[in-house]
């Protein structure tokens, strides 16, 4: 009789989700390198947050505030709101896993497009629910071809925007059209990670229809233009429903108090803001014109980065050019993960 040691047994349908890859931070044998695989600030942190940052040092055997308070205040100081319709936690991505997991069951759906973030898939199938890809159209989330993935099983939607990789945005009007068409007992996840980017006058990154609604949520990001990545820090402004349901099942103690500190002063420190979004106006299009020079395909971004498609004319593919770029210290981030190959 052959002695098979028994082992837990995890769900099927997890096995066939890829890991999550990271944008790559160095080079093996190469001493210098630019990283621009993770759409991290080139501006770095305020000098305010570090130094709230090194204020806690002397408090690291304490379990820091459990609701975040002070840090849920500084974010409705800035922007006007409510501070018990926000929760803080462990980046945005804890949302998106929360949210499944406390409005997907098995047999639901959840709606992403296709090239949204890799993380909504994630997050749908760990709820144990079905994911749904709708189409885009030239690289930016169709309203119609959502709505049309939208079936008596549909109970969430997860809308990026400004969207990853593409950086392409859907205008507020857009928005609120998705909104209103989808049923009640739907769930619209807006992700707002590079909303504070945005110079677009048809563009909102949902607090409005967050306030006067109770199927939408809006999370954002201290990642981004804050540059506050290595701390995992972000906040979503949601109903109060969603709040009370999202506090009952999230960890006591999901934001640290160095993040909570850092972020209570990156926020207010508007100069430092202005200086990132003032940067970021000069460069992307800088950058925008001289890879359409070579030849490459730009997509109209609104973030803090570009997406370069290799044409079939080029005299290099898209892997080929990263490689290139890699072995001198140059390290970009090829997307075939998320379906452009050329890219």
């Amino acid at each position: 009789m052959t002695n098979i040691a028994a082992a837990p047994e995890p769900r099927s349908e997890l096995m066939p989700l890829h890991v999550y890859v990271p944008g790559s931070s160095s080079v093996e044998g190469v001493d210098k390198t630019v990283k621009l695989s993770a759409n991290e600030t080139p501006l770095g942190p305020s000098p305010k947050a570090i130094e709230a940052f090194q204020s806690e040092a002397q408090n690291l055997a304490d379990y820091p505030d459990g609701g975040a308070v002070e840090l849920r205040q500084a974010i409705a100081d800035v922007h006007g709101l409510n501070p018990d319709n926000i929760v803080c936690g462990n980046g945005s991505d804890e949302f998106f896993a929360l949210l499944a997991n406390a409005y997907l069951r098995p047999g639901d759906e959840g709606i992403f497009t296709e090239h949204g973030f890799l993380v909504y898939r994630t997050a749908i199938v760990g709820a144990g629910a079905t994911p749904v890809v709708a189409q885009e159209t030239e690289l930016t989330a169709d309203v119609d071809k959502i709505l049309a993935c939208v079936t008596e099983r549909t109970r969430m939607v997860f809308l990026a925007n400004p969207n990853t990789p593409t950086g392409t945005y859907v205008p507020f009007d857009e928005v609120r059209r998705l909104h209103a068409a989808l049923p009640k007992t739907v769930l619209l996840v807006l992700d707002g990670a590079y909303a504070e980017y945005v110079r677009r006058n048809d563009y909102s990154a949902g607090m409005d229809l967050v306030s006067d609604a109770t199927n939408v949520v809006m999370t954002r990001t201290f990642s981004k233009i804050h540059g506050l990545a290595a701390l995992r820090v972000g906040w979503m402004y949601a109903p109060r429903a969603i709040i009370d349901v999202l506090h009952r099942i999230r960890g006591p103690f999901n934001v640290n108090a160095a993040a909570q500190a850092a972020g209570r002063a990156a926020i207010a420190d508007i100069s430092h803001i202005d200086a990132a979004v003032a940067h970021n106006d000069e460069w992307l299009p800088w950058i925008t014109e001289r890879m359409e020079a070579l030849g490459l395909d730009v997509a109209p971004s609104v973030g803090n980065f570009v997406l370069l498609t290799f044409p079939n004319s080029a005299k290099v593919t898209a892997l080929e050019a990263y490689e290139a770029l890699r072995a001198r210290g140059y390290i970009l981030r090829a997307v075939g993960g998320y379906g452009l190959p050329n890219s």
